[in-house]
């Protein structure tokens, strides 16, 4: 097994209102769509209220080549990252110790965004004073489900080596993907709903003693994980890579697929321990969007109480990718909304179309 003992984030420098983003999309799509005003309704309904970007918002309404766009993600990922690893490592609201970077095996990092060889994570490390023999674990093309991927292997790697301690780095810069001749409605909903962001997790093997690290009364306990493809659903969500960079492919049947895929895995998953689905008290959900909260709330049957810390992560800070879920996690640690003994699932989708979950007990330090 192993335990969730910190989070931290980084937000990027520019924060946008939603109004402002209306104003940005207008520009930009006023000339293709006849009914502009009407399609913007979709900005107020999705319930964001601002959002992070890496760039102020005219930067976006200028061409910017591929590897300008590429270059910008390099250095704002390694910057930023580096910035929410010390935050995740000395969170004085839940560690009653910084954590030393010698201490950690292995960085998982994680993105869907941009592209680095060497990967993000060697850049980060040289920035660091890591040990030379920590081992880099770079997993790229999940995206929004790679927040959750990402927890998942840490925790397999952590049943491996239960004395490890180890760190997962999600970065996403959604914006640096906005194509301005890309005049779809897909990117026209994706200009509504996505920002940039970074958080980092720390995950600690069962041989680990918490209690030299957590200031909090109880944590996480990460019992199993679960990972579930759909064949053949390729469009669904991912990236067209054309010549200018990334395109996205954002299909609306997403919240009914949620509606009816999504509870019979879930329902599986849980009944390989014997629970179901109102032994859940906590849902640390990716929040996608409001129809995909929405989806969420209907097709598993849960409660509002199960949803508002990410509806209100994704109201303050729009949908960040593989980051989201992260957010949404340090929030339930920091206020220590979990009792002890309350289950809960960590849950995002992505492309593949897929579903990564992990199942966790709160449990006493």
């Amino acid at each position: 097994m192993a335990y969730i003992v910190s989070v931290g984030k980084c937000l990027p420098e520019f924060n946008s209102t939603q109004e402002t983003a209306v104003e940005f999309a207008k520009e930009m799509f006023k000339e293709t769509f006849k009914d502009i005003n009407r399609l913007l309704t979709v900005f107020q309904n999705g319930e964001i209220q601002s959002r992070q970007f890496a760039k102020e918002l005219d930067w976006y309404k200028q061409e910017h080549s591929f590897k300008e766009k590429n270059d910008t993600y390099i250095t704002n990922a390694v910057t930023l990252g580096v910035k929410a690893i010390k935050a995740c490592l000395s969170n004085s609201k839940l560690l009653s110790r910084p954590i030393d970077y010698e201490e950690i095996d292995a960085i998982f990092f994680i993105s869907s965004t941009g592209l680095s060889t060497p990967s993000i994570d060697a850049k980060i490390i040289n920035h660091l004073p890591f040990k030379e023999s920590i081992k880099r674990i770079p997993i790229w093309g999940l995206g929004c489900a790679g927040g959750a991927a990402g927890l998942s292997r840490a925790f397999e790697y952590c049943r491996a080596f239960p004395d490890a301690k180890v760190i997962v780095l999600s970065v996403e810069f959604c914006s640096l993907t906005f194509q301005r001749d890309d005049q779809s409605k897909s990117n026209l909903i994706g200009t509504s709903l996505f920002a940039d962001g970074v958080a980092c997790t720390c995950i600690v093997g069962e041989a680990v003693d918490q209690k030299k690290y957590s200031k909090l009364s109880n944590i996480p306990r990460i019992l199993g994980t679960n990972s579930t493809f759909m064949k053949n659903s390729e469009e669904v969500m991912g990236w067209d890579i054309k010549n200018n960079g990334f395109y996205v492919v954002f299909s609306r049947d997403i919240p009914s697929l949620i509606n009816k895929w999504l509870k019979p895995n879930v329902e599986s998953f849980l009944d390989d321990y014997k629970m179901s689905l109102t032994d859940i008290s906590h849902f640390v959900a990716h929040p996608g969007g409001k129809k995909v909260l929405d989806a969420y709330k209907k097709g598993l049957e849960f409660s509002e109480f199960h949803l508002h810390i990410s509806r209100e992560v994704l109201s303050k800070h729009g949908n960040m990718s593989s980051v989201t879920v992260m957010y949404v996690l340090e929030a339930y640690l920091e206020r220590e909304v979990a009792a002890c003994e309350d289950f809960g699932l960590i849950g995002a989708l992505g492309p593949g179309f897929s579903s990564e979950l992990l199942l966790v007990k709160w449990e006493a330090v």
